[in-house]
């Protein structure tokens, strides 16, 4: 049976989500309890159970871990309201498909007791077991999405998406982390690196999952659901910088090809590669307001804490973005009566198609971008509206924070 501690005194709380887990999860919960005990640590075993139908309930109280009901499905919402309920002030996480090796727990509260507020395990360098890991997910999803957390973060991780982690529980519980699904592994420890938390590896092992039936992980829905939103968590890299690069290239090529022909290198440019060049500047324009959008929209949520969010934000604000695309929009439409202009000097007939079009594609493409950069500055300014708490009927409104605990 759970061991009876008051709440303030237990250090380590060993949690589980748990959905239909009945042919393993007894013998995880048993390993667990069992390392706490040979280690003297004070600690609890909590399963948070998503709505099994198969007792896995059951079989948890009498195996001596406590059970909190978890109402939202999925993996992330489970592990959610296991932080909100864990007692510890330090969390072990760990699937209980008896594949992680939660009779070793010691490397993780040692260096949660060294003062890191997240501590990873790496399968790679503890061990993988042949059958344990399938082939997509050891040679391609996790070093792929492992080098894509360290190129987009910074982060200093070896195995991205493993399963056993420990962290301190109010330093998690400050993030506000909300993603319901299993993308919920790459929010913590992505928020975690964003806050500059101290964050470290020890070495893992991992054997075959020991349930009878599938696992719920689903290779490539889940596999997209964590690129989605490690791509959505940096826009500066994934869409900023190379909307501006895009937009600088196309802005230096209209301008050289407005002028006239251009021989490069032995290869002619006209008026074909102006088409792509003015392209390339709307394009890149919108690629560009969209990543400071998702930077501003991170930020206004809570989902990303990003200093570069307030400057970004000053610099696309409606004033200014009404003033900019006002000049883009006139200058087109200068541009447009020169072209209108030298038509009706030769009677509205006949036009050089190649001199028009020098003339036209520039202008038309100022406009374009005028239009977009005047309305990016309106929902630039929806994004950062602030509601006001004010007093309803005897009950204050909720704060900013609240609301967003209430969508976790």
């Amino acid at each position: 049976m759970a061991h009876p501690v008051a709440g303030d005194e237990i250090e380590v709380t060993v949690l589980m989500p748990c959905l239909n887990e009945a042919e393993t999860l007894e013998v995880c919960i048993r390993k667990a309890r069992r390392a706490l005990d040979e280690l003297g640590v004070v600690g609890e075993v909590l399963v948070s159970d998503n709505g099994s139908t198969d007792g896995s309930q059951e079989i948890a109280t009498k195996a001596g871990a406590r059970v909190a009901h978890a109402p939202i499905r999925g993996y992330g919402g489970a592990l959610l309201n296991g932080i909100d309920q864990a007692r510890g002030r330090y969390v072990i996480m760990a699937d209980a498909d008896d594949s992680y090796d939660l009779s070793n727990l010691e490397p993780f509260i040692r260096e949660l007791r060294a003062g890191h507020d997240v501590v990873m395990g790496n399968r790679f360098r503890g061990g993988i077991a042949p059958g344990a890991m399938p082939f997509l997910h050891r040679y391609l999803g996790n070093p792929v999405l492992s080098w894509l957390g360290r190129a987009l973060f910074g982060l200093k991780v070896g195995d991205f998406h493993c399963g056993i982690r420990g962290f301190n529980r109010d330093r998690i519980r400050d993030l506000q982390l909300c993603m319901p699904g299993m993308e919920f592994a790459s929010e913590l420890v992505v928020r975690a690196a964003l806050n500059d938390y101290d964050i470290v590896e020890v070495p893992t092992t991992l054997q075959p999952d020991g349930r009878s039936r599938p696992p719920h992980l689903r290779t490539w829905r889940d596999g997209w659901r964590h690129l989605r939103f490690l791509l959505v968590l940096a826009p500066r890299k994934t869409l900023i910088w190379p909307g501006a690069v895009m937009f600088v290239l196309g802005l230096l090529g209209t301008a050289a090809l407005v002028v006239g022909p251009l021989r490069v290198a032995g290869i002619g440019f006209d008026i074909s590669t102006l088409v792509y060049t003015c392209l390339a500047m709307m394009v890149g324009a919108q690629i560009l307001l969209f990543g400071v959008f998702s930077l501003i929209y991170g930020q206004t949520e809570g989902i990303t804490n990003q200093r570069q969010a307030d400057r970004w934000t000053r610099l696309i604000r409606f004033e200014t973005c009404t003033a900019a695309g006002v000049v883009l929009i006139l200058i087109g439409l200068a541009g447009t009566i020169v072209a209108v202009s030298a038509w009706g000097s030769k009677g509205f007939g006949q036009q050089d198609l190649g001199e028009t079009l020098r003339v036209v594609l520039p202008s038309s493409t100022a406009i374009g971008l005028g239009a977009t950069v005047l309305f990016a500055g309106l929902f630039s300014s929806l994004l950062t509206l602030r509601r006001v708490s004010q007093p309803v009927t005897g009950v204050t409104a909720a704060s900013d924070g609240e609301l967003a605990a209430s969508h976790s």
